[in-house]
């Protein structure tokens, strides 16, 4: 409330999904993955006070709302607007009422400072996420059309309770995309799979790589130069440190290991993680902190010599300032870098 009064208001609408599963514990407040959430909190000095419609008020009581839940249930008719407070919440008439992104940074230095129920729930969904990746790509072929990789993936992940948000997948046809949304192409002799994956509000981020014919010397070479363009990166984190402090540390890792100096500037490098799949993306800046408890996602990719590189895990800045993988399968091929384990290409 010190943040709301700061502003000389009274409440705060929350209306984003990453918002609402941070206050709601992990709740689901969707239907489709491609509309606004289907409940909106406001949040005040006396309470929160929770709107959803006639057609979803009895499954979020029932199924995502648990007994001390916070909130005070308001009921509206379908056709009703939830962002009109006034017509389900009569006693805020009068109040000025913040807009969720009138406060945007203090939400997120909130939200990314994860309690130790959410980090043991976030360490769960990343092993699962991981050990999907491990169980599809290990039964792949050459000849698995992208298409049915991602569905195997996704169906991975739903199984387990997840919700996809990211499924990409590229064989050796179309290695030069960054976000290569799946095609028909066959996978061939070298291909990824990145996986975002949403359980209980945190999202696991990570990306793998699979190959099916004897590795090149230059493959070899750029997938442990990408390795250590990301310790490089991962390097400069520490507990306080602006987000847009660790642009340097990255604009100079590319060329360090032999890649383009600009790669940096053709996708971007990742950032704080939790409740958004980037919470939010690292770029020149950015003045959200580094904090203990804290997840973060970086992925940095590189072009070379016709072939594209990428790492990608999820992990967490722990309290002690060490840094934990927590999208690790303990299936994976892996090597030790600067202390962590790193992904390597899996070998058919």
């Amino acid at each position: 409330m010190a943040i709301i009064r700061a502003r000389g208001a009274q409440a705060v609408l929350l209306s984003t999904p990453a918002s609402l599963a941070w206050l709601l514990d992990g709740a689901r407040t969707h239907v489709s993955l491609a509309a606004p959430p289907v409940a909106r909190v406001l949040v005040h000095a006396e309470g929160c006070e929770l709107a959803t419609s006639i057609s979803e008020a009895q499954r979020l009581q029932d199924e995502e709302l648990n007994d001390q839940s916070p909130v005070n249930l308001h009921v509206t008719k379908w056709y009703e607007s939830l962002d009109e407070v006034s017509a389900w919440f009569p006693e805020a008439a009068d109040w000025e009422i913040l807009a969720e992104s009138e406060i945007d940074p203090e939400l997120r230095a909130m939200r990314t400072a994860l309690t130790a129920a959410e980090v043991d729930r976030y360490r769960q969904l990343c092993q699962d996420t991981a050990s999907v990746m491990t169980e599809v790509l290990s039964a792949t072929s050459s000849d698995d059309t992208e298409f049915e990789v991602a569905a195997k993936l996704a169906a991975g992940a739903m199984a387990l309770g997840g919700e996809v948000l990211v499924a990409l997948v590229s064989g050796s046809t179309r290695g030069e995309y960054r976000h290569p949304l799946p095609t028909k192409a066959p996978l061939g002799r070298r291909a990824m799979a990145v996986l975002c994956v949403r359980r209980h509000g945190l999202i696991a981020n990570l990306t793998r790589w699979v190959r099916f014919e004897p590795p090149t010397e230059q493959e070899i070479a750029g997938e442990n130069d990408i390795l250590g363009v990301e310790a490089d990166i991962i390097s400069g984190i520490a507990e306080d440190r602006a987000l847009g402090e660790l642009l340097p540390f990255i604009q100079q890792a590319y060329p360090a290991h032999g890649f383009d100096e600009l790669e940096w500037t053709r996708h971007h490098q990742g950032g704080i993680a939790g409740f958004n799949g980037r919470d939010p993306r690292l770029a020149p800046g950015a003045t959200d902190r580094f904090q203990a408890n804290q997840a973060f996602a970086f992925n940095p990719s590189a072009q070379r010599n016709g072939q594209t590189f990428k790492v990608e895990d999820t992990m967490l800045l722990t309290e002690s300032g060490a840094i934990e993988v927590l999208s690790v399968d303990p299936h994976w091929p892996t090597t030790v870098v600067n202390g962590l384990p790193r992904p390597q290409v899996l070998q058919r």
